[in-house]
């Protein structure tokens, strides 16, 4: 069920009472326009770079994405638990050694405002590049569709 907190309420109370319910805010998608447009710029940038296409989208999310900062044990290993990290520094702590990580959320879990700086971002490398991107009012157009997917 998706709708305001009035609607959800009324949907509530028409339920069975001994039912267990979850509720989150609902958060708009992106459209995979807006996924392709990213892959399509980013493998030019690729290229032009001489680098993987993976390689480039992880520099991407480095300087245009969604990241958070965890502190992990230094004797374990943290590359089967995060897809995108790196390390930043280490302390000791109470005798332990701990290193830090940034750790780089995947576009894939981004929503429509993460998504946007992302792109917005990969747009203005392209530029700096001379790499061809759309005109401002397409990619406005494609915007306004993630806001509405």
């Amino acid at each position: 069920m998706t709708g305001n907190a009035l609607q959800i309420i009324d949907w509530l109370f028409a339920q069975d009472k001994d039912k267990v319910f979850e509720i989150k805010e609902h958060k708009e998608k992106r459209s995979l326009n807006a996924n392709a447009y990213a892959w399509s710029l980013i493998s030019k940038i690729a290229d032009a770079l001489r680098m993987s296409k993976e390689e480039c989208y992880l520099l991407m999310l480095k300087r245009y994405g969604q990241s958070e900062i965890v502190s992990v044990l230094s004797e374990i290993d943290v590359s089967g638990y995060f897809k995108y990290y790196e390390p930043i520094a280490t302390a000791t702590l109470q005798g332990k050694e701990f290193t830090h990580y940034k750790i780089f959320k995947g576009s894939s879990e981004y929503d429509t405002r993460e998504m946007s700086i992302l792109i917005d971002g990969i747009i203005s490398e392209a530029k700096e590049m001379d790499i061809e991107t759309l005109p401002p009012g397409e990619v406005e157009r494609i915007k306004n569709m993630w806001r509405t997917s």
